[in-house]
């Protein structure tokens, strides 16, 4: 005997005790599948027949019940369930979570439960416990369905139960094998001309079906999906019918009902409706329609599902939209939320509902595509886009392709129907109301990020983001951040090399060169490191594409932020001007033709160091160096005068004279990156990543691509851009080797900083992972201003050799992995929300306790 049941559900099992419950559960479900109140009772007791704890037990089986339905799992209750109050909570438990309820009854004769439980040591109540369970069972089992149960089973024999077998059956919404592609049309309401119009845009073809009928299909096996609301209010809703239907039937299309439809049918059925909203004119057009075909329009309604998961469960149609967690459901109030959405309470000027935006709050996976209220233009709102167009009043009646995400759509060929409100002042408010919903629903919220997070990303998989290290970030991008449209991306740190052993040095370049190398890379790039401040510039090609692409109007075309998110110019006039230059920078290299774009963000540095820095240096370096050098010539001013008496003073004179040469070097080695900014000629820009563009990330490109790229842009900068010197060096070529190396040298002796030193290939990979994407090596004076004036002493350098360099390079792997992440989210046309979380998780990974000398 089989018996099906819904692969999301609960089911409850009915019966005395010595029925068979537990031993027909363990047959034929999955030990995660049955919650035991007997196994309860021992969870919160040790003992499983401990009756005192029965409020307790059940406490707990309704929050593991709950817990496992919310997360779409069949749930099946393992306890007597024979009074109504004891089922009650069951049913409710399964309403609250939008899921069917499945009664299996236990029906067998009191002696054989008698008999089972003598045998039990563990069951020490007498035979009238089973009597009173048994009687209050068979009071109750012809009221289970009215209690709320969709199907009820009843077992009268033992033969019966043991031939049972367990189809699980899928949901009625469940069209995840289906993967399309799919052509998802809006409310039509009757336009029938417009609807073939369309069809045939999209390119489906008339063909003959096997009963000699005629039905349309697309020649590359596309499927159509229309969103619901098939009828009323147009001039042709029979023939709309007649195609949706064939198409339908063929297996050609999928429909899903629209509230305009549900209402059709109830007046099909002689229920008493209220002939309003355009209802007349589909009663009077299917008049003149036989009875027949009033009845199969009719079944077809009826028939249809409230929503449907499509493609892996990466894509849901419903007419209204669908929440995230009512998706796969069951339930009355998921079907009246597909059909209607959901609203504030309130009406408006015209007596319309308010609807509240569902879409600004959605944060599921699956793409959802619904109609229901007509829009201006489609356009997405967290992965989410309505595709009605309002053609019966006038608009257009809109398909998407998916999974290509193109828009197609026919003009409506007249006004059909005037709506109570009127249809342009409507799309006006609706176009308002969905602007503001782009422009705040889908930004980071709260929710996202407290707590601990995991995030995917396509180079690293998980990576994990601690609760302490969110709230730190939440500081940051909540007071100090630019506006967050434009924080698409946040740089990575970088590692330094291995610590060197070469005497007086702390770094040397081939302990950078070493790391590649040793990890099976032969070629890479060494690239002169700026001393700025790392700098990410968002230029957009007008004040237009900003709007359109970052949802900021008002800020200019661009902005230049700082590895953590803030502003790099206060002075807005200042930033514009900078912005600007670059455009022309940029158009003059003809970068936005060859790219195919008209926006596109790159990674800088941005010189002098002290156009960002002045306060850490006036008060920090400036302070400590000024002290130093005027304490120490007075000290040795002092001793050389005590010295020409007193021998035993000269070592402490020669160790003065030290300190003070290295404080001098210590000064040197800041002003060397300091200058005075008086306009924008002072400032100087080397980018060195082309990070992305329109529909493009490129870290499918080597560094000797970039560098090429990004020089084209310098050379009409007229001085603002500069370009980054580098070289190739192949790694199996000493001659190469020793010509980086000597590179490096000649850099820092001339007061550079050092170089960085990255794979051929912006991406490397070796069989344990994703290798770093940088290494630094810096020069030995540069790093006084990193570890103080005396680092290179005797007595310290040493001890600074003991630094350890493995949490910094995962630290800069993970934020790598997270920055790319960001980006081809972006480029993807993914909810901000999405994109934000990788950039929140590079700003919460910074207030991770590693070395910051490193």
């Amino acid at each position: 005997m089989k018996i099906s049941v819904p692969e999301l559900c609960l089911v409850a099992l009915i019966g005395p005790s010595g029925s068979g419950k537990s031993s027909f559960g363990r047959k034929n479900f999955k030990p995660t599948e049955v919650i035991s109140s007997d196994f309860c009772r021992g969870l919160v007791s040790d003992d499983e027949n401990n009756q005192a704890c029965t409020k307790e037990a059940f406490e707990l089986v309704y929050h593991i019940a709950s817990k496992r339905l919310a997360a779409g799992r069949l749930t099946v209750i393992d306890a007597t369930n024979v009074q109504p109050d004891d089922r009650k909570q069951l049913i409710e438990t399964a309403k609250a979570n939008d899921c069917l309820a499945i009664a299996i009854v236990f029906d067998l004769p009191e002696k054989l439960c008698y008999e089972r439980n003598a045998t039990r040591q563990d069951r020490n109540f007498g035979d009238h416990v089973i009597h009173k369970q048994h009687s209050a069972m068979r009071r109750s089992i012809r009221n289970l369905e009215r209690e709320g149960f969709r199907h009820v089973y009843v077992f009268n024999s033992e033969e019966k139960v043991d031939s049972v077998e367990i189809d699980r059956e899928r949901m009625f919404n469940d069209r995840k094998d289906d993967h399309g592609p799919f052509d998802i049309i809006g409310d039509i309401h009757g336009c029938a001309d417009e609807l073939s119009q369309l069809l045939e845009k999209l390119g489906y073809k008339s063909i003959d079906t096997e009963n000699g009928a005629q039905t349309l299909r697309h020649p590359d096996g596309r499927k159509a999906v229309f969103l619901g609301d098939l009828v009323d209010r147009g001039p042709k809703t029979p023939d709309v019918l007649k195609i949706v239907m064939s198409m339908v039937n063929s297996g050609n299309a999928i429909c899903v009902p629209g509230n305009h439809d549900i209402k059709l049918l109830k007046k099909l059925r002689g229920r008493d409706v209220r002939i309003t909203h355009g209802l007349k004119e589909s009663l009077d057009q299917l008049a003149k329609e036989s009875e027949q075909f009033r009845q199969d329009v009719a079944r077809f309604i009826d028939k249809l599902v409230s929503h449907i998961i499509l493609d892996d469960g990466r894509l849901v149609v419903a007419h209204a939209g669908m929440k995230r967690e009512y998706q796969g459901r069951a339930s009355r109030r998921v079907r009246d939320f597909a059909l209607f959405g959901e609203t504030t309470g309130e009406t408006d000027d015209h007596g319309y509902p308010v609807r509240y935006n569902w879409a600004q709050d959605y944060r599921g996976d699956a793409k959802v595509v619904y109609g229901h209220t007509s829009v201006a233009e489609p356009e997405w709102i967290n992965r989410t886009v309505c595709i009605d167009t309002g053609c019966v009043f006038g608009g257009k009646l809109t398909a998407l392709k998916y999974p290509e995400n193109e828009f197609v759509f026919v003009e409506a060929a007249q006004v059909y129907y005037e709506p109570t409100k009127p249809f342009l002042a409507a799309l006006e408010q609706n176009a308002q109301a969905a602007s503001e919903v782009k422009r705040d629903g889908d930004l980071l919220d709260i929710q996202d990020v407290i707590g601990r997070r995991v995030v995917f990303t396509e180079l690293q998989k998980n990576i994990t983001i601690r609760e302490e290290n969110a709230i730190a970030a939440l500081e940051v991008m909540s007071r100090f951040a630019v506006n967050p449209r434009w924080l698409i991306y946040l740089p990575p740190t970088m590692s330094p090399c291995d610590t060197s052993k070469e005497p007086r040095l702390l770094e040397h370049p081939s302990a950078a060169l070493k790391y590649f190398s040793s990890n099976g890379i032969t070629k890479v790039v060494c690239e002169q490191k700026h001393m700025g401040s790392r700098a990410v510039l968002i230029v957009c090609k007008d004040d237009e594409v900003a709007e359109r692409r970052f949802g900021i109007s008002g800020e200019g075309s661009g902005i230049c932020y700082t590895r953590t998110g803030r502003r790099f110019f206060n002075d807005i006039a200042l930033q514009n001007e900078f912005i600007c230059r670059v455009q022309k920078a940029i158009a003059d290299a003809n970068l936005w033709e060859e790219l195919s774009t008209d926006w596109m963000a790159l990674d800088c540095e941005l010189m002098p160091w002290s156009a960002k820095a002045q306060e850490l240096i006036r008060d920090q370096y400036a302070a400590v160096g000024s002290a130093a050098s005027t304490s120490l010539k007075e000290a040795v001013a002092v001793l050389a005068k005590t010295a020409l008496t007193n021998p035993d003073v000269v070592s402490l004179l020669r160790k003065t004279e030290e300190r003070l040469e290295m404080a001098e070097k210590y000064r040197e080695a800041y002003r060397g990156y300091c200058w005075e900014v008086n306009s924008l000629d002072d400032i100087k820009l080397a980018p060195f990543h082309l990070l992305a563009s329109e529909g493009k990330v490129y870290f499918d490109h080597n560094h000797e691509w970039h560098m090429k790229a990004l020089s084209k842009i310098a050379k009409g900068s007229d001085g603002l851009v500069i370009e980054t010197p580098y070289k190739i060096i192949d790694l199996n070529d000493l001659t190469s080797y020793e010509e980086a190396i000597q590179w490096w040298f000649d850099l820092t002796a001339a007061g550079g900083e050092g170089f960085v030193v990255k794979p051929y290939d912006f991406i490397a990979r070796n069989e344990k992972g994703l290798l770093q994407p940088a290494v630094k090596c810096r020069g030995r004076e540069y790093l006084r201003i990193i570890y103080g004036p005396e680092y290179t002493a005797e007595e310290y350098l040493p001890r600074l050799r003991q630094r350890a360099v493995a949490t910094k390079r995962s630290l800069a792997a993970r934020e790598f992995a997270l920055g790319a992440e960001s980006l081809n989210r972006f480029v993807r046309h993914e909810p901000l929300y999405k994109v934000h979380e990788c950039v929140f998780g590079v700003l919460a990974l910074e207030s991770e306790p590693v070395d910051s000398r490193l």
